[in-house]
């Protein structure tokens, strides 16, 4: 694609989400890419800035035969390569296309396992979260184009809209939830098959404009571990690690899930559940609020950022709202409030958002361009 839009974007990751300064080492990891153009950007355009650029081009299809036939042995040393080489980088940027994105769906479930635990934990869990400035995004493909149900052209263009927002207003309009979301206590969440509550008490919120994900738009805390009580009916469908989940309710006694199920995938819930201890237990609560996303396309990058969503975290909570819980999952699902879905948020007994729409006054810049029909 030689599309001058790249090479704005391009400027958006190194500057804006990597920061990148001269001297440093970034590695770009490409998966499923159908050409190269971004990764070409992203290599000379580093290299002008005096940075130290690596690449990594994987294909799903190699990485479903090694998941599938992969014993520990060979997982885990494939995980130890990959963690001595993101240590001695100080940025990532990792791109993914989508040419199957049920390419994993029939790995084993015990291949997916030693993957997540020897192999994704070990680099990516313990070393490029917590130890590098690292940005993820998507690539536009005709598979996502179709998940979106929009012609290429119509998509391609609806990405470059998204993925080059306006970082400096988005995080400027974004403050007011911040300091809403880490001065609370009690949230509640309610809407059709759901009423869930959680404290929040002592835990710090973070604003996200661009620096972590490409799209953006989103403000993220944990709630305190074991506080979560009720039960939550996600309306948005997931797919992970190859398997499309629909209608997953869970219910929380003491934080933990003791009752899950959805539709037609159980056992790969149950499955997903039981990876470890911390799987039952959330690590992230998240309230989206990029407007110019309006509906969910199975792309958990895009739909967790769309105006009038939530969404909550099974698994690994981030260090920078750290409520405790590890674990090798981090599973971002996804709830619509918007009509016609409906639902509300409360903090502390207060009307924080009412069918997708934030009601207090200094929230009403995060309304604009959502109006009354945001569904």
């Amino acid at each position: 694609m030689n599309d001058p839009r790249l090479t704005h974007l391009a400027e958006i990751l190194l500057d804006h989400s990597c920061q990148i300064r001269a001297g440093e080492n970034v590695l770009v990891e490409a998966i499923d890419l159908p050409e190269p153009a971004l990764v070409c950007r992203l290599v000379e355009l580093a290299a002008a800035r005096g940075a130290h650029p690596f690449v990594t081009w994987k294909n799903q299809e190699v990485l479903r035969a090694l998941y599938r036939t992969g014993m520990e042995a060979s997982i885990g040393g494939a995980g130890d390569l990959e963690r001595l080489r993101m240590e001695r980088m100080q940025a990532y940027i990792g791109i993914r296309g989508a040419a199957n994105s049920s390419e994993f769906a029939d790995v084993p479930a015990e291949g997916m396992g030693l993957y997540r635990k020897l192999w994704w934990h070990a680099v990516h869990g313990e070393v490029r979260v917590p130890r590098t400035r690292w940005v993820v995004l998507r690539y536009p493909t005709p598979s996502m184009a179709q998940a979106a149900d929009m012609s290429t052209s119509a998509f391609e263009d609806f990405y470059f809209d998204v993925c080059t927002a306006d970082y400096a207003r988005m995080a400027r309009d974004q403050e007011s939830l911040a300091r809403r979301m880490a001065a609370a206590d009690r949230v509640r969440i309610t809407g059709p098959g759901t009423d869930l509550s959680f404290s929040l008490q002592g835990m710090p919120a973070r604003p996200c404009h661009g620096q972590r994900n490409i799209p953006d738009g989103e403000v993220y805390t944990a709630p305190v571990r074991d506080s979560v009580e009720g039960t939550i009916r996600f309306n948005a469908a997931s797919r992970y690690e190859g398997t499309v989940f629909e209608r997953i309710e869970l219910e929380f006694r003491a934080g933990r899930v003791e009752r899950a199920d959805c539709s037609g995938a159980t056992a790969a819930l149950a499955a997903v559940l039981d990876a470890d201890a911390g799987a039952r237990y959330l690590g992230e609560f998240a309230i989206g609020c990029n407007n110019r996303i309006r509906r969910p396309m199975l792309d958990t990058l895009f739909d967790e950022k769309i105006g009038g969503s939530l969404h909550l975290a099974l698994g690994n909570a981030y260090d920078e709202c750290d409520n405790g819980n590890r674990s090798r999952v981090h599973w971002d699902l996804v709830l619509m409030q918007t009509p016609p879905y409906g639902g509300e948020i409360h903090f502390d007994g207060e009307l924080i958002r009412r069918d997708g729409l934030f009601v207090p006054a200094d929230l009403q810049p995060l309304n604009e361009g959502l109006g009354a029909a945001g569904g």
